[in-house]
């Protein structure tokens, strides 16, 4: 059994493996409709089963149509239906019964820690659909869209991060350590990443530089990633924050110092950290990073279920 928590848990060897079915999955699914069955239904009388404590959209979407392009059903849960959210269940006892109905199980989390619980207690494979500290499932559809793009190993490229650091930057700087890329990443120094990931990347090989300057960070980029600067649940003074990153905006001006065919990424939801202008530049590939999520969290289910080919 394999779960998919965390993209410093799995070796760059299974990682590779996913992206090459999802390349092969992808290209035969070219005439098929998102509700076509993929020739041989792998996960014909499979239950995934999710649950969503904070909101979600592509994240919901993209895991319904994967188990159901795979053959299989998919039921979603809410919290607040389940006597866990009352405190009146444990997670054990709840694990025991996901297990015993399902196949899988996909948290969309607030705690990192009910991850790590559930995985202790359950008999199926967890999956990390978004957690405080990480998101795997959309660091790894990210390097699909752009190895997709760009034609290329992303070992080759030099990519750039600009703005918060939050899990999704926790999961970028992960996989550069994976696939050994170069990462320029640009933020305030009050929002730089923390001690425990400042000493990650420290005590593994990398080809990571930090800089609290946006253009030094985009100097040469292959490719600019940006996400929301206020996050989900962000408890924090929102204009006081936002004023930090005033000059770390994702416009023409600062695009102009990357590469000529820089392409530019966002998981979404966006906001002011990004002009209108570069959202909806032939550069911004916000839309194929969207749907590619499908493509790769089939590839993801197969390797949780052991049908990865």
């Amino acid at each position: 059994m394999r779960h998919f928590i965390n993209l410093k848990d799995i070796s760059v060897t299974d990682l590779r493996k996913i992206l090459k079915d999802a390349k092969k999955r992808k290209s035969l699914r070219k005439n098929l409709d998102n509700l076509d069955i993929d020739k041989g239904a792998p996960l014909k009388g499979k239950l995934l089963i999710q649950m969503f404590e904070k909101s979600s959209l592509r994240t919901r979407l993209s895991f319904y149509l994967a188990i159901k392009q795979l053959g299989g059903s998919t039921l979603t849960l809410r919290p607040d239906e389940l006597h866990l959210s009352k405190g009146a269940e444990s997670i054990e006892d709840t694990a025991k019964i996901l297990s015993n109905f399902g196949n899988a199980f996909m948290l969309r989390t607030d705690k990192d820690i009910k991850l790590e619980e559930f995985k202790k207690y359950l008999s199926i494979p967890i999956i990390n659909g978004l957690s405080p500290s990480s998101h795997p499932t959309q660091i790894l559809s990210d390097i699909f869209t752009i190895e997709e793009i760009k034609k290329k190993s992303i070992s080759k490229l030099n990519i750039a991060w600009i703005g918060d650091s939050n899990n999704v930057l926790n999961s970028l700087i992960a996989a550069s350590i994976k696939f050994s890329f170069k990462l320029k990443i640009g933020s305030p120094k009050k929002y730089q990443p923390n001690k425990n990931i400042l000493k990650y990347i420290k005590n593994n090989k990398n080809k990571i530089l930090i800089y609290d300057n946006a253009k030094k960070a985009a100097s040469a980029a292959d490719v600019i990633f940006s996400d929301k600067v206020i996050s989900m649940n962000d408890k924090v003074n929102k204009n006081k924050k936002l004023n930090f990153f005033k000059k770390f905006k994702i416009n023409k001006k600062l695009m102009s110092f990357a590469k000529k065919n820089c392409i530019f990424l966002h998981c979404l939801p966006r906001g002011s950290e990004v002009d209108e202008e570069v959202f909806l530049s032939k550069q911004s590939k916000v839309w194929h990073q969207a749907i590619n999520r499908v493509h790769v969290q089939k590839s993801i289910l197969l390797y949780c279920l052991g049908k990865l080919r």
